[in-house]
């Protein structure tokens, strides 16, 4: 009678876990998130005018447009700092998260004819996606730079060293926050395809609760704790801080936007992982 070698790396079974795949099969497939990230910053430049320079394109315009109508016909304040600052830096931080948060919700759509064909674990694409979009922020993060460099050589904007290593803490939280509730959505999105309208519209809801293009100390007392429940509030009050030295940070709200972020990566991953393989007839 022959004897079988137990000795294996893995196994897969028809059972799904609410864990997935160890971190050593994970790692196993480094060389296919590599590839995905490739291929997909390359594939989003292609047959295009400008290539990468849509990166930075994208946020200047939208930034143009923001001093047109924020600061220009509603007349807004920015609290004595270049407008053109002020609104880089907050529309910087949710470009992050919310291309990342609609790019994840979309997985398995985007994904199920390689889900369908070939095994490796599925949290591999929603993987590349956050590389995929922090090396798109990394870009505009460099542009955002140079504009905060160039302001504090030509105006009194002062630079602290140790409040600009703010920025990462918040890059942090916005790109957890981002792929848990991406991972969260892409299982309802997928089973009821109307959900995909409506993440659309709840993206642009969520930017006005969000201090992108103004501060929290500019909100009334009695509609502050509408904006401080979202826990991306104390997050963009955190990263404008970095840059310019000026917003309410407070402990209790970072603390609560942290404890979201934990709560929404480990549930969506869980989610993610028990449900993933039972959507490929549904999708």
């Amino acid at each position: 009678m022959l004897q079988r070698d137990q000795n294996w790396d893995w196994e897969i079974t028809s059972e799904t876990s609410w864990l997935g795949g160890s971190l050593k099969e994970i790692f196993h497939y480094k060389d296919l998130l590599f590839r995905l990230v490739r291929k997909d910053f390359l594939a989003s430049f292609q047959q295009t005018l400008l290539g990468p320079l849509w990166v930075i394109l994208q946020p200047l315009l939208t930034v143009l447009t923001y001093i047109f109508v924020f600061r220009n016909l509603m007349n807004l304040s920015t609290e004595g700092f270049p407008s053109f600052l002020y609104y880089l830096i907050g529309i910087t931080l949710w470009n992050l998260f919310s291309e990342l948060f609609l790019n994840i919700s979309y997985t398995f759509m985007q994904n199920m004819p390689v889900y369908s064909k070939v095994y490796f674990p599925r949290i591999i694409a929603p993987l590349a996606s956050v590389l995929l979009y922090l090396l798109r922020f990394g870009i505009q993060l460099v542009f955002l730079l140079v504009v905060y460099f160039y302001f504090v050589a030509t105006t009194d904007l002062q630079f602290d060293f140790f409040k600009i290593l703010l920025i990462f803490p918040a890059i942090l939280l916005t790109t957890g926050l981002g792929f848990g509730l991406g991972l969260i959505f892409s299982i309802f999105s997928t089973k009821y395809k109307d959900l995909l309208g409506l993440l659309q519209l709840i993206t642009r809801l969520l930017m006005f609760v969000c201090p992108i293009f103004y501060s929290l100390s500019m909100v009334p007392e009695k509609v502050k704790w509408m904006v401080n429940i979202n826990p991306l509030a104390s997050v963009f009050e955190l990263f404008r801080y970095s840059f310019l030295g000026k917003g309410q940070i407070e402990a209790f709200p970072i603390i609560y936007s942290f404890v979201i972020t934990v709560l929404l990566v480990m549930g969506g991953m869980m989610l993610f992982n028990k449900m993933g393989d039972k959507l490929m007839d549904v999708a």
